[in-house]
């Protein structure tokens, strides 16, 4: 009688363990997780000429999306895109051909249209708004 009342109060304490701690997060808190990647198109693609070579005029269009991982930030980066247009359009339109035919020189214009984008974003909000910015189409002709 005695190991059946052990026994008992044995699976009673198991039971009670289980359905206590069935419901307990799991030990990477969520908060740890970044928020998601929100793209945001700058529409329409900018289309530029670039400075003069020998073989006569060049054409660049690129096609910019910027990226935030802070949703109050997306509405920010909607607010103030012509501001943001008109800067990119300015630094498009200084690149050469030659500069902008290599993948490094596609890279560096990347940095520094992203710079351009964070510089006016904390002029304008306090903070750099955009984590990144992509070129998700570059013709040269």
């Amino acid at each position: 009688m005695i190991t059946l009342g052990v026994v008992l109060l044995a699976g009673a304490g198991g039971g009670a363990w289980y359905m206590f701690n069935r419901n307990v997060a799991p030990a990477t808190p969520q908060a740890a997780l970044p928020a998601p990647a929100q793209y945001l198109p700058m529409s329409p693609a900018f289309v530029v000429n670039l400075d003069e070579t020998p073989m006569g005029p060049r054409y660049l269009q690129v096609e910019v999306q910027l990226v935030t991982r802070d949703p109050l930030a997306g509405a920010d980066l909607q607010k103030h895109e012509p501001a943001l247009r008109a800067r990119l359009l300015m630094l498009f339109a200084q690149q050469t051909y030659e500069g902008v035919s290599s993948r490094a020189g596609k890279e560096a214009l990347q940095a520094q249209a992203l710079k351009e984008v964070q510089a006016l974003m904390t002029e304008e909000t306090g903070k750099p708004a955009a984590e990144a910015l992509l070129f998700t189409s570059f013709v040269t002709q």
